[in-house]
């Protein structure tokens, strides 16, 4: 079967790509793995009329309002592969039960999102999404003014450690990997002025709620542990299609126009995979502008 538009990713971005082009009663197939990237998490912030809602409770709502389209139809399937065409991409899928599909389609949104690798730390990955962020705008505010760490992970970790003192009370932990001595000294006074203590020790675990258990034995408690992951695009077809994609210390991401336009004729991204930090409101934004610039694109080329 041939369609007009497949968005490949069905979250927010994917979503709001969507619901334009169904308006304008376009041939949508939406393709989603359900692996949002925020499905660790219990509430959602920052976004209007939502903020503090669960993620999958504006997900499913935003499926029950895309559903009264009849143009648009559903895989919950994960894309395995994407070859060009003439006229239109061939799109290789496969489901959960390792059943197949070929399914061709004109253009593509690409909303599939991105991975976030975490530091290797015992007990880390339990607690993410719970008590061990990535983002204060979206889980500052419930911590209270609290005992809150940064990891350190590169220099982008210095930056939110001058950020997260609005948040609470903060403690860099360089985890022994930096000395203090091998930060700028202007960083360092800017630290200080933020009023943000430094901690050399390496952590062994974290225990508890977040209990920083130290490999000399010490032990520290916080409220919250904030971590600079690195945002890694997680879909080997995306590498194999010849996107230009940008690269740096913390994070891998689709370049696009303004209006989600990538490098190559008929492919257009948005959402986290288009950014070097995401959100919910950012990704749907985007997801909004791609649909729309897709649509105008089968009336004026492009």
């Amino acid at each position: 079967m041939k369609y007009d538009v497949m968005i490949i990713g069905g979250s927010f971005a994917g979503l709001s790509a969507a619901l334009p082009l169904a308006r304008a009663r376009k041939k949508v197939l939406v393709v989603d793995a359900g692996l949002r990237r925020n499905r660790f998490a219990a509430h959602s912030h920052n976004f209007l009329t939502r903020d503090g809602q669960e993620p999958s409770a504006i997900i499913a709502e935003a499926k029950q309002q895309l559903g009264k389209y009849s143009s648009i139809s559903w895989l919950n399937a994960s894309v395995i592969d994407v070859q060009a065409m003439n006229d239109h991409y061939e799109v290789f899928t496969e489901d959960e039960n390792n059943k197949r599909d070929l399914i061709q389609a004109e253009k593509l949104i690409i909303a599939a999102g991105v991975k976030d690798d975490l530091p290797e730390i015992e007990g880390l990955t339990e607690r993410w999404g719970k008590s061990v962020f990535h983002c204060p705008y979206c889980d500052g505010y419930e911590l209270n003014l609290g005992q809150l760490g940064m990891l350190y992970s590169g220099s982008h970790s210095l930056h939110m450690a001058l950020m997260l003192p609005d948040w609470g009370n903060t403690t860099l932990f360089l985890n022994a990997a930096v000395s203090i001595d091998t930060i700028e000294p202007a960083i360092l006074e800017q630290l200080n002025q933020r009023h943000v203590k430094l901690d050399t020790r390496k952590i062994a675990k974290i225990e508890n709620h977040c209990d920083l258990k130290f490999e000399n034995g010490d032990q520290t408690q916080l409220n919250g542990l904030f971590v600079s992951t690195f945002m890694r695009i997680n879909s080997p077809w995306i590498r194999n299609l010849g996107l230009d994609i940008d690269r740096n210390e913390y994070s891998e991401a689709i370049l696009t126009n303004a209006t989600k336009q990538t490098n190559l004729k008929n492919i257009y991204a948005c959402g986290d995979i288009t950014r070097s930090g995401g959100s919910v409101a950012f990704s749907v934004a985007d997801g909004a502008m791609a649909g729309v610039a897709v649509h105008k694109s089968f009336v004026f080329g492009g």
